[in-house]
């Protein structure tokens, strides 16, 4: 896999794939500094900026970031704000025109900090057929990209796979976006794909199948993008976030099928706890370390 297209396997010699491993926020809103100094000493090497309940960065904030982070090594994203999904049924209402103002206002923040990508939700269903649902995001984003092109504002964008099983936003669906526009992302989320599976996630193999589909559609050398957290669900629906180890998701298959593949991954850990996103951590970039401390605490 990796820089092939084709599905199969590279041998283990070709497995070169880094993972890295960030929270779903900044630390701080109030300096960059210490932001980037928390996430450091935290262990962290990824970042995704937090705007889902709006936008609290300014511009001398955000260039500032993006020069601590790069010296850090501190790989940033960022979500914009959940209004700010395309695919809108009202072509050219009010909130159409607000999420075209909200990503615009996203993407270039999210090139004042050297942000990649920008993460934002698929939109809804709305009464549609999944394909009319689809194309309406695909055009909407592809007006976007003229815009934000002509300010110097093209920044990779990343569809987040959704955790409502009869709403748009299934792997399907954005797989299908992205394969029409290079510019656009898969992003795993795998507490929703456990969700809307019935808690089907629970060995290499099925997190493995996910991330093939994923490896097809994105350039050589481009990281997976990945949103993990342990999860509660119903009827198939996501219902919340929860501290690892309550529900039934697990970072070691990930971690598993991640070592398939010579691609880069970043994962952003979604805990309610920073003790969860820790422990998911530790799990996926000392895997050693991790066996040795389960090992440890049972004998104790």
């Amino acid at each position: 896999m990796g820089n092939q297209r084709d599905g199969r396997r590279p041998r283990a010699a070709d497995r070169v794939g880094v993972i890295r491993v960030g929270p779903a926020a900044l630390p701080s809103h109030e300096s960059a500094d210490e932001a980037i100094e928390v996430l450091v000493s935290s262990g962290y090497d990824a970042c995704e900026i937090d705007f889902e309940g709006g936008f609290w960065m300014d511009w001398d904030y955000a260039h500032h970031l993006g020069a601590l982070a790069r010296h850090a090594g501190v790989a940033l994203s960022i979500h914009a704000p959940m209004a700010a999904f395309l695919g809108h049924a009202e072509y050219g209402g009010r909130k159409h025109h607000m999420a075209i103002g909200m990503l615009d206002h996203t993407a270039g923040i999210a090139v004042a900090c050297g942000a990649a990508p920008v993460v934002i939700h698929p939109g809804f269903l709305l009464g549609r057929e999944r394909a009319q649902a689809i194309d309406a995001v695909v055009a909407q984003l592809g007006e976007l990209r003229e815009r934000l092109a002509a300010k110097r504002r093209a920044v990779p964008f990343g569809i987040e796979v959704m955790g409502r099983v009869r709403d748009l936003g299934s792997l399907d669906d954005v797989i299908a976006i992205c394969r029409r526009l290079e510019w656009v992302r898969p992003v795993l989320d795998f507490a929703h794909l456990h969700a809307t599976s019935d808690g089907g996630f629970t060995g290499p193999d099925a997190f493995a199948a996910a991330l093939a589909v994923a490896n097809r559609v994105l350039e050589p050398s481009i990281p997976f993008h990945i949103h993990f957290s342990d999860v509660s669900f119903a009827n198939r629906n996501e219902k919340s976030h929860l501290p690892y180890g309550q529900g039934t998701l697990r970072a070691e298959p990930l971690g598993q099928a991640l070592a398939r593949f010579a691609r880069p991954a970043t994962v952003i850990a979604e805990s309610p706890d920073e003790a969860s996103n820790q422990t998911i951590r530790t799990i996926l970039q000392h895997p050693g370390l991790s066996r040795r401390s389960m090992r440890r605490s049972t004998h104790d």
